[in-house]
């Protein structure tokens, strides 16, 4: 299968192939791994019991997925990714903000995904042949596992596609094996390691748990499944299904690895810690398996995740290729590993990581989700690809190439979310004012629309019909 050529560029439409099932298959398959797993092993860290750990996740991720699946719609639209598309409301410039946070989330899932899955492939590997757990074996476990995510990332979108189809039917069936593996060992009640409730009381650790178990999950997908819907045809396949595909696929795509995690988190008595525990605890005949989903599964969620790193810095930095950017963004990934590996205790860093990121990337999506509701739908794809081509002009210019107005109403609305996170190191200002319940997503996007809508209200934007020709390269200049 030939390398996939196409960056941030618009998808012509002969290639536009995929469907509302291929959109599924990618969902469900790519997010059977341990780095999503272990989102469910948070909320029985943070002391809560099993029907509270369920609840938690659910509600987030079905509240999550309900705000973050309509942005599939948008490259459905425009046959680019999302962060690209976004410059309709920020201007072709402007849509960095987009592409930054994408990139970030990216980077972060990615790290995730490879550090755990490297951590319980070295444990069976450790029970299978005795490999000692030394700075060396970790090296080449993370070494490999990054090698093989660069390989599918790099070879792109058709790959990954028939990957994900693939580890939908593996990874189920390794998960249902491991459903049997646990069961005999699985209790419901609050794990006394984890220490009572994190914040003190039910409630407010409740919300964390329904924040940064659930809602993250959906979260991380606001600027990635443009990557995916953009090789789907509006003309054969209606936006209704597109929906409805995105909604089915992210809701199994992250209940059902979370509630495993959740599961095993019980079974294994996982209070502190998630690799090691859920080893351990594993029956001998159940760590083949074990080291399959670990090692397949980080692959395929690392590969999609890496796949989008490299889509977004081509669209920061458009001279470099795709391939090209996606190398440099895989050695920015592959030091996070390590520096997460010995430098960060796992429930902090991914609580910190997953409140922070979805504080600034929440009104990102509420004010693109505005734009697309304003037009309609009706993008002019040639316009926002102006700076791609490093030229000027077209309606999407704005002002300089950013819309002042969205950028202004993105900043406040992320200053916002950050003063009203409640972080395990840090806690807001803003967190009085929601009696200690970490509400900064509700708050960050509410504040952005708020704000967007206000200093937007004489007028919706620009329209298709008005547009004007972009300007050859040659006239760009660096400081607009």
């Amino acid at each position: 299968m030939p390398i996939e050529q196409h960056g941030v560029d618009t998808i012509p439409e002969q290639e536009r192939t995929s469907g509302p099932r291929d959109l599924v298959s990618i969902l469900l398959g790519s997010n059977l791994c341990l780095g999503v797993i272990i989102f469910g092993w948070l909320p029985p860290s943070f002391g809560l019991g099993w029907w509270a750990s369920v609840s938690a996740v659910a509600a987030g991720t079905v509240i999550g997925t309900l705000f973050t699946a309509p942005l599939a719609l948008v490259s459905l639209r425009t046959a680019t990714n999302l962060s690209t598309s976004s410059g309709a409301q920020f201007g072709v410039r402007g849509r960095l903000v987009g592409s930054v946070v994408g990139l970030l989330l990216a980077l972060g899932y990615t790290a995730l995904t490879v550090w755990i899955g490297g951590d319980v492939m070295l444990g069976v590997l450790g029970r299978l042949f005795g490999v000692p757990a030394d700075g060396v074996s970790y090296a080449l476990v993370y070494a490999v596992l990054a090698a093989a995510t660069v390989a599918g990332a790099v070879y792109g979108y058709r790959v990954l596609l028939a990957m994900s189809r693939v580890l939908a039917v593996g990874m189920t069936a390794l998960l249902l094996l491991g459903v049997l593996a646990y069961a005999p060992h699985f209790s419901t009640g609050a794990l006394p390691g984890a220490g009572g409730y994190l914040l003190g009381s039910f409630w407010p650790t409740w919300f964390l748990a329904a924040v940064a178990a659930g809602l993250s999950g959906p979260i991380a997908f606001i600027t990635l499944l443009g990557d995916y819907t953009r090789y789907i045809s509006p003309t054969r396949h209606a936006g209704r299904k597109v929906l409805h595909a995105t909604w089915l696929g992210l809701v199994l795509g992250l209940l059902v690895p979370q509630l495993f995690g959740t599961f095993t988190a019980y079974a294994a008595r996982a209070a502190t810690d998630y690799a090691g525990p859920l080893v351990s605890a594993s029956p001998g005949w159940y760590l083949v398996p074990l080291l399959l989903a670990a090692s397949a599964g980080s692959v395929g969620n690392a590969g999609l995740m890496l796949y989008s790193m490299g889509l977004d810095l081509d669209a920061i930095l458009p001279r470099a290729s795709r391939a090209r950017a996606t190398y440099t963004v895989a050695v920015v990934a592959t030091a996070c590993v390590f520096a997460g590996h010995y430098a960060w205790n796992a429930q902090s860093a991914m609580t910190s990581f997953v409140l922070l990121l979805t504080a600034i990337g929440t009104p990102w999506a509420v004010i693109t989700l505005i734009g697309f509701v304003r037009c309609r739908g009706v993008y002019d794809a040639d316009a926002l690809q102006v700076f791609n081509r490093r030229s000027r002009g077209g309606i999407y210019w704005y002002r300089a190439g950013w819309n002042v107005q969205a950028a202004t109403a993105w900043a406040a609305g992320a200053l916002v979310g950050l003063l009203a996170v409640s972080l395990p190191s840090y806690e807001g200002p803003l967190l009085h004012l929601t009696g200690g319940v970490d509400c900064s997503f509700l708050l960050s996007g509410l504040v952005g629309g708020v704000v967007y809508l206000l200093l937007s209200a004489r007028g919706a934007g620009p329209t298709v019909t008005a547009r004007e020709p972009a300007e050859p390269a040659t006239t760009v200049a660096a400081g607009g």
